[in-house]
């Protein structure tokens, strides 16, 4: 008689948080480290983060593409999903247990971040999907949160499609001298958590995916009431062309500092971004 394989039993986010933040002290020392090294984008990697059946189990869990929300324009081309309660209930989970107290006190502790907060409502945060032509041109993420009280400050990307390969495209590129530079990549391989500071000089981007296959990510990102600039400023969402080269750059600066202007004299009452994990009715 043939064994049937049974999926492992649902995990809690207590228990997932628990650990990664024991990979997290495993490695503590090494990440300060790099993350110290005087780059202009800072930068943190841990490979294996979960053990290997955890990490497989998580990118079973992904829903198809087509029931999560297409964002395709000059800017990006991805699937992206904050709605966790329609999927898996494992998404919610790994997506939660990144803002676990215990995970953000060491995330906080091996960058150096004050006072950093988790993001409940996950405002642009969930889970992303990029399949064969996805790209994410290089750009600066959204300075604040909904209601501009906390600056964002830093962003934790963990892939977790199996066999990934940095011949597949779908790389972490960090410009750190800015879209007119050169690009350092980050492949994302599965299992790994890539930990940057979003400021006003993390530009990044993601290279357009050339494999058949659909490179899975668990995002979230961290606020604080600090700036990381130690000053005050705002932006929305800011892309620039590959090389700071072409019409496409010249468009997409005239977009940003418009879509910056629009959101800093109106807020959120001409536009309000639907992204966000929506709870009985409730933003």
């Amino acid at each position: 008689m043939t064994a049937v394989m049974s999926e492992p039993a649902q995990l809690r986010r207590d228990e997932l948080a628990e650990m990664i933040s024991a990979r997290l002290d495993a490695c503590a020392d090494t990440l300060r480290t790099e993350w110290t090294q005087g780059r202009t984008i800072a930068t943190a990697v841990v490979d294996d983060l979960l053990p290997d059946a955890i990490a497989r189990q998580i990118h079973r869990a992904f829903p198809p593409t087509n029931r999560m929300v297409l964002r395709s324009s000059i800017r990006e081309n991805k699937h992206i999903a904050a709605q966790m309660n329609l999927f898996d209930p494992l998404l919610e989970e790994i997506v939660y247990a990144f803002q676990d107290p215990r995970v953000v006190e060491r995330v906080a502790r091996i960058t150096g971040i004050e006072e950093a907060e988790p993001d409940a409502e996950l405002y642009a945060g969930g889970i992303s999907a990029m399949s064969k032509g996805a790209y994410l041109r290089p750009h600066l993420d959204n300075s604040h949160d909904r209601t501009r009280e906390r600056y964002r400050v830093l962003n934790l990307l963990y892939y977790v499609t199996p066999g990934w390969t940095e011949a597949y495209g779908g790389s972490l590129q960090l410009w750190d001298d800015g879209p007119s530079g050169a690009p350092r990549t980050i492949p994302s391989t599965f299992n790994r958590l890539v930990l940057i500071p979003t400021n006003q000089r993390s530009w990044h981007s993601v290279n357009e995916i050339a494999h058949d296959g659909t490179r899975c990510c668990v995002s979230n990102y961290y606020f604080s009431r600090k700036s990381p600039e130690a000053r005050r400023y705002f932006h929305a969402t800011s892309f620039r062309a590959e090389y700071g080269a072409g019409i496409s750059d010249v468009v997409m600066r005239a977009d940003n500092a418009l879509r910056s202007a629009i959101l800093r004299l109106t807020g959120d009452r001409l536009y309000k971004n639907p992204h966000g994990y929506k709870r009985d009715g409730r933003q």
